[in-house]
């Protein structure tokens, strides 16, 4: 068994396993651990759970499409592309949206039940991109980008072979090492509770995730974060090895930002999670950017 330790990315700053997974090492991973039908983490049961939780999930595509409205125009006719796109609940609701919509997936599970939605979608790697014979309004990459080996590559091939010059890429990481994280995971000896090799090999915040993107030749369009989830643990309601606990948390969560819209503050809501997003906090980070124009 492998010994990893964390280091700092010298060039671009992010966190990534030391030494950085065998291509061997991560594949057999996937295919003996992560998608096999004994894994909780993709079989049916996540399914039911998005579809359970749906209007949470719906929130965070709807969202994606609102910078894709401000950035493009109207959504009809316009093409996005998901990478790692699981179950497809997110292309299903940007096709109901007006977009049309394609992704690879690695899982036949994901790729069979996608076909059973009538999505057109290409079964494959998540790097394996000359498969793809068009290029696209919007890509999106959501958990995808902590997973693999070669980060740096995967964003100069998705510029060079899936994304338009005036197209919208949008990367949705979880945020490591953030202050509240790191404060919960000295108070009570979780010992760096995110750090779960192979499986994620790298560790984003806002501005390493912005800076490895415009040395691949993107601009940033704009940042973002998701809700601090870490701050509960700073309350008291330690949710790492207790579920019944994190799932009390998630409820808080999702009742805050319903009641943030049912009483007209969406607006402000926006503005404190790109605020968060400044500060290097929030669950997520989250990237919109487009390829730079020489």
């Amino acid at each position: 068994m492998v010994n990893y330790a964390i280091v700092k990315d010298e060039k671009f700053g992010y966190y990534k396993l030391d030494p950085t997974p065998s291509q061997e090492d991560v594949e057999r991973y996937y295919l003996e651990e992560f998608y096999s039908a004994e894994y909780k983490n993709f079989n049916n049961s996540l399914l039911k759970v998005q579809k359970k939780d749906q209007d949470f999930f719906d929130s965070r595509w709807e969202k994606i499409c609102e910078i894709i409205e401000e950035f493009h125009g109207d959504l009809a006719g316009r093409s996005l592309f998901d990478i790692g796109f699981g179950f497809a609940q997110a292309l299903i609701y940007f096709k109901k949206q007006g977009l049309e919509v394609s992704g690879i997936e690695p899982s036949p599970e994901g790729v069979d039940y996608a076909r059973s939605q009538g999505l057109d979608v290409y079964k494959g790697g998540i790097e394996e991109f000359d498969i793809v014979k068009q290029k696209f309004d919007v890509v999106t990459l959501n958990n995808v980008l902590e997973h693999l080996r070669n980060p740096y590559d995967v964003l100069v091939s998705i510029k060079d072979k899936l994304l338009k010059d005036n197209g919208l890429l949008a990367i949705d990481v979880p945020n490591e090492y953030n202050a509240f994280q790191v404060i919960a995971n000295e108070e009570y000896g979780l010992k760096e509770w995110w750090v779960c090799p192979p499986n994620h090999i790298n560790y984003f915040s806002c501005k390493s995730l912005s800076k490895i993107l415009e040395a691949a030749g993107y601009e940033i369009v704009s940042q973002d974060a998701s809700f601090p989830m870490e701050m509960f643990m700073l309350f008291g309601d330690v949710y790492v090895g207790n579920a019944e606990v994190g799932k009390e948390c998630h409820q808080k969560r999702v009742r805050f930002e319903k009641l943030m819209a049912k009483y007209g503050k969406s607006d402000k809501l926006k503005k404190f999670y790109k605020a968060l997003a400044e500060l290097e906090l929030g669950r997520n980070a989250i990237v919109y950017c487009t390829p730079k124009t020489n």
